[in-house]
């Protein structure tokens, strides 16, 4: 099965929006990734866009974030 090459704005915006998140919540990437009970520079990663997240580490984020994540997905849209 191929797949289409997601949009790189897309996945630019998905990663503004997940970062403004985490700072509004007042968390850094070490809290965040304590939540995740990953690495910090997986939070970096994702961040920087080294890394791309599927849908159930977004969902995972979101949640350590404390965020819901249908505002950020629809915005995406």
């Amino acid at each position: 099965m191929i797949r289409a090459a997601p949009s790189s704005s897309a996945y630019e915006s998905l990663r503004r929006l997940l970062t403004q998140a985490r700072l509004d919540a007042e968390l850094t990437q070490a809290e965040v990734a304590t939540r995740l009970k990953r690495p910090q520079s997986f939070v970096s990663k994702y961040e920087s866009g080294e890394r791309q997240l599927d849908v159930i580490e977004f969902l995972a984020i979101c949640k350590a974030i404390g965020v819901e994540p249908t505002p950020i997905i629809e915005s995406l849209a």
